[in-house]
């Protein structure tokens, strides 16, 4: 891409950014089209596909659970074309690293929510706790023990009892106690990893290393 176009495309992408300053979005541009390889084609679809997008998840911000990083992908990708473009990928990043409670607590709630219908149900956070404890090998079912941990979740953050838990319901739990915003796996990055992720990436753009 030529000095041009990144420029333009870094005045546009500023714009709508609220969390980063010209410099960080231009950084992050850059960095997008050395992760992909390449410069933009006529008529191509240039981004990061899902396993591209899990890869630097893993990698980069220590995600494992496969549940947990398809749904961040697919917050991500707005417009469910199977990839994250650069504006996707500056404005995801923008929340990811630097969003404020409220925007998490949409965004957590938009991972934690399997099927898209509004409600964290029974089922998504057994699947969810499943996927993010780790296996012990007992003597007990394995199972029963999450369905009691399921149980005592939606006890502390089920305040209309009506058996899941609605955007209310988890904004209101995670106001009084904000651990509770990634209860059912992590999909944020820990503050060590986001600010390795930023020290690398905010600096002379001429001195990427490969991530």
């Amino acid at each position: 891409m030529n000095r041009k176009k990144l420029q333009k495309l870094t005045d546009t992408l500023t714009k709508n950014c609220k969390h980063f300053n010209k410099f960080e979005v231009n950084c992050l541009i850059r960095l997008f089209y050395n992760l992909v390889g390449g410069v933009e084609r006529q008529g191509l679809i240039i981004g990061l596909d899902r396993n591209a997008f899990r890869n630097i998840l893993h990698v980069t911000f220590g995600m494992t659970d496969d549940m947990i990083m398809d749904r961040v992908f697919r917050a991500f990708d707005k417009d469910n074309d199977g990839c994250v473009n650069v504006s996707e990928w500056v404005h995801g990043l923008s929340l990811f690293l630097r969003g404020s409670l409220e925007e998490k607590m949409k965004y957590c709630f938009e991972v934690f929510d399997l099927n898209g219908d509004g409600f964290i149900s029974k089922e998504e956070m057994f699947h969810m706790l499943k996927n993010s404890l780790l296996k012990q090998p007992t003597e007990e079912d394995p199972d029963e023990g999450i369905k009691d941990l399921v149980e005592i979740t939606l006890k502390k953050m089920d305040h209309d009892h009506d058996g899941k838990l609605s955007f209310a319901d988890y904004e209101l739990a995670v106001r009084k106690e904000t651990l509770l915003l990634e209860a059912f796996g992590p999909c944020l990055p820990d503050p060590k990893s986001q600010m390795e992720f930023e020290a690398q990436v905010f600096k002379d753009p001429n001195e990427f290393n490969d991530m």
